[in-house]
């Protein structure tokens, strides 16, 4: 019984045993294996740079590699860090380390442009299916620097980099403290301030403070625009955009010149503008999209009678037409329906495009008033009073009237040329005469065709030719008259006169009455047929 006891505890024993010697085996391949990894290729004592790869995602690093890392901000992961430093300093590098599986290792050496001078070297070793990447600084053998001169030389070159690119900026940037003194400026700042020294390679302390900036407060930023006096160039003009840091500021100062060249133009065309707009005798209002008054001019207020204080204070454009409704200066709407209706076509009219009607007010006065669409949804009104260009329109159209009214009474017909050859009047005796409807006499007909008319009614004779000569050269003054035979009998006298406008008047008169020629007419076709 105790054997068996023995025996069981003693292979329980064993196992165990065996399972410890295992794990003991298995932990000391692991840690030669990774000492392996991190193992520097070089064995002078000092902690060299070394990173451990698989594939693209970092799985261990020296100290002083982790240190290079946070040197090198840029990159959205540590391969992408790791390459932004390796890669402006070593030729076709993406293109060697590519082929390091097949390869197993690779060695480069930093590309210099100064002969003579100490280069870094990166060895990169295929161990296990890891990359291996170790870098060594010959600057930083020999001399007790140990872990920190990649991670400084990374700053310094990205400090080069910043102050490279801020010398070339055309743009002033300086920096100042909690009293203004300049404590830092950029080489456009300097050149400005003509701050460098004779030879060209230093510049005076303390630094001339160019432009006289109000204190910063707590704001996040403030801009000003300010101006420089300048022996040569004159008055120049910057806008300076601070932002607040700890213990000061930093300061942008970008060439204003032209813009305030171009404010300056605007300034002195609107204000042209503003005097042209004085001097209209037409009324001119501007809504902008919301439809509410931005602009007006004086004969705004004189035409429509509305007082400057409720035009200042930006009414819309329902508002002012419902004041010029109120005070009785638009037509007499039926009712408020259909002016409202009536305004909302106006508006839709003016904004789609040009639009003008005529308003005729109860007090007699009559007004143009003009929409015509602008810029962003904006709209314009024009108010002009046309009244005594409408009673001149109505005195002149009166006198037409008359003057024609004067012709039909005339019992000769009688018909004018335009100095262009077309018909421009003629009355009732003409119309009779020719058999010709009074609406015929209105359109587009010459002195050519009238003739044509006339030959076709009359017997031949030799007046017809010289009239077609008249009409070929029209201009030429003319004065001759003859008598012609209708085929109806009736004989006129046909006289043609040039007016001094160089129009042509043609009178046909009767030297016998109608009634007598009419009746030897017939008396002469009875004796034929007798």
């Amino acid at each position: 019984m105790n054997s068996a006891w023995f025996e069981a505890a003693l292979i329980a024993l064993t196992s165990v045993g065996a399972t410890v010697i295992a794990l003991l085996i298995v932990w000391l391949m692991i840690g030669r294996k990774r000492a392996q990894g991190l193992e520097p290729a070089s064995s002078d004592g000092l902690e060299e740079t070394v990173f451990l790869f698989d594939n693209e995602e970092l799985v261990d690093a020296t100290p002083s590699a982790r240190r290079l890392l946070e040197a090198t901000p840029i990159g959205i992961s540590d391969w992408a860090r790791l390459s932004a430093f390796i890669a402006p300093r070593f030729s076709d590098f993406h293109t060697r380390i590519a082929g390091l599986a097949e390869h197993g290792q690779v060695e480069m050496t930093e590309r210099s442009e100064t002969p003579g001078s100490e280069r870094m070297r990166l060895i990169a070793e295929d161990v296990g299916g890891l990359a291996r990447i170790t870098l060594i600084d010959p600057g930083a053998e020999g001399r007790g620097i140990r872990v920190d001169s990649l991670s400084q030389r990374a700053l310094e070159d990205e400090l080069e980099m910043m102050r490279s690119t801020l010398d070339r900026s055309p743009v002033m940037i300086w920096r100042s403290d909690a009293t203004g003194a300049v404590t830092w400026a950029n080489r456009a700042y300097l050149l400005r301030a003509d701050a460098f020294e004779e030879d060209g390679e230093g510049f005076t302390w303390p630094l001339p403070v160019l432009f006289d900036l109000p204190a910063q407060g707590h704001e996040e930023a403030g801009h000003v625009r300010v101006k420089l006096m300048e022996k040569e160039e004159g008055t120049r003009w910057y806008d300076c955009q601070s932002f607040t840091l700890t213990g000061g500021a930093i300061h942008f100062a970008l060439p204003a010149d032209a813009t305030v060249r171009a404010e300056a133009q605007l300034r002195e065309f609107v204000q042209t503008l503003t005097k042209i707009f004085a001097d209209l005798t037409t009324g001119l209002a501007i809504f902008d999209r919301n439809r509410q008054l931005q602009l007006f001019n004086p004969a705004l207020i004189d035409l429509l009678q509305l007082g400057p204080d409720f035009l200042t204070g930006r009414p819309t454009l329902y508002a002012f037409l419902d004041r010029l409704r109120e005070t009785r200066m638009m037509p007499e709407p039926k009712d408020y329906r259909s002016w409202r209706i009536q305004m909302t076509e106006l508006e839709q009219a003016a904004a789609s495009g040009f639009h003008s009607e005529t308003w005729n007010l109860p007090n007699g006065q009559t007004y143009r008033v003009t929409g015509r669409p602008h810029a962003d949804g904006a709209v314009a009104f024009l108010f002009e009073d046309i009244s005594a260009e409408v009673s001149l329109t109505r005195r002149f159209r009166g006198e037409i009237e008359m003057g024609q009214d004067v012709l039909d009474a005339l019992p000769d017909a009688v018909v004018v040329f335009h100095p262009s050859g077309e018909l421009a009047l003629s009355n009732t005796a003409y119309a009779h005469l020719w058999g010709l409807e009074p609406e015929t006499t209105l359109g587009r007909i010459t002195l050519s065709d009238a003739i044509a008319q006339w030959e076709a009614l009359a017997e031949p004779t030799a007046l017809w030719s010289r009239l077609r000569a008249v009409a070929r050269e029209f201009g030429r003054p003319e004065a001759f008259s003859e008598m012609i035979a209708l085929t109806n009998g009736l004989r006129v006298s046909c006289a043609l006169q040039s007016l001094p406008s160089g129009a042509v008047m043609v009178r046909f008169s009767e030297p016998v009455p109608r009634e007598t020629a009419m009746a030897e007419h017939k008396a002469m076709a009875v004796l034929g047929q007798g």
